[in-house]
């Protein structure tokens, strides 16, 4: 009788030892927390990495710009080809991304083709870039509108028709760089339940005065 006694004792001691033992609690809450902790290590990575390709596509979209308007406009007037300020144009870009080591997609300035009157667009989406690739647009004839309260128009290298309104225009070059970005963060917020879209390219744009 004693040593059933004793026993259950033993039982009651061991179990009451067993749940105040937190060892294992530790890991518990590190299973809970680490698909949190890594939304967040690949958000840090992922947005870091686009800001960081925007800021380098809008220097390059700038230095573009300001090259090509520097260049004079009476290439324009051919009758075929890209005019040789668009191709100067054109290797600025692609210069600028391979000096920062990003991926051209395998653009070249044979590729180009004339969408409307003095704009040229080029694209690839080849050498492993996702989606739409790399799509560059040069405007050599923009001409940029002043709103009716006189501060300027939304960005946009599509010309509106100068005759089209009463606001003045003034003839510049307009530069607009789209690059696709596959982001990663998406598939990690997942792990929260999260549903959400982000943009599938990452725009810069530039709009230089003709100064010839």
């Amino acid at each position: 009788m004693k040593g059933l006694i004793h026993l259950r004792s033993w039982r009651t001691a061991a179990y009451r030892l067993m749940w105040r033992d937190d060892r294992a609690a530790q890991l518990v809450e590190f299973a809970l927390a680490l698909p949190l902790l890594m939304v967040f290590v690949v958000g840090i990575f992922d947005f870091s990495g686009a800001y960081t390709l925007k800021q380098k596509l809008t220097n390059v979209a700038r230095d573009t710009a300001r090259v090509a308007a520097a260049d004079p406009a009476s290439d324009l007037a051919q009758p075929s080809g890209i005019p040789a300020s668009v191709q100067d144009a054109f290797q600025v870009v692609d210069n600028y991304l391979l000096a920062n080591k990003i991926n051209p997609c395998g653009i070249n300035v044979a590729g180009g083709s004339f969408t409307a009157p003095a704009t040229w667009k080029f694209s690839a989406n080849g050498n492993g870039c996702v989606g739409t690739g790399l799509v560059v647009t040069i405007n050599r004839g923009y001409y940029f509108p002043m709103t009716a309260g006189g501060a300027p128009a939304v960005l946009t290298c599509v010309p509106p028709d100068p005759a089209g309104g009463p606001q003045p225009a003034v003839i510049s070059t307009c530069v607009s760089i789209q690059y696709a970005y596959q982001w990663r963060f998406g598939r990690a917020a997942r792990l929260l339940g999260s549903t959400m879209t982000l943009p599938t390219t990452i725009n810069a744009i530039s709009v230089s005065m003709n100064e010839n």
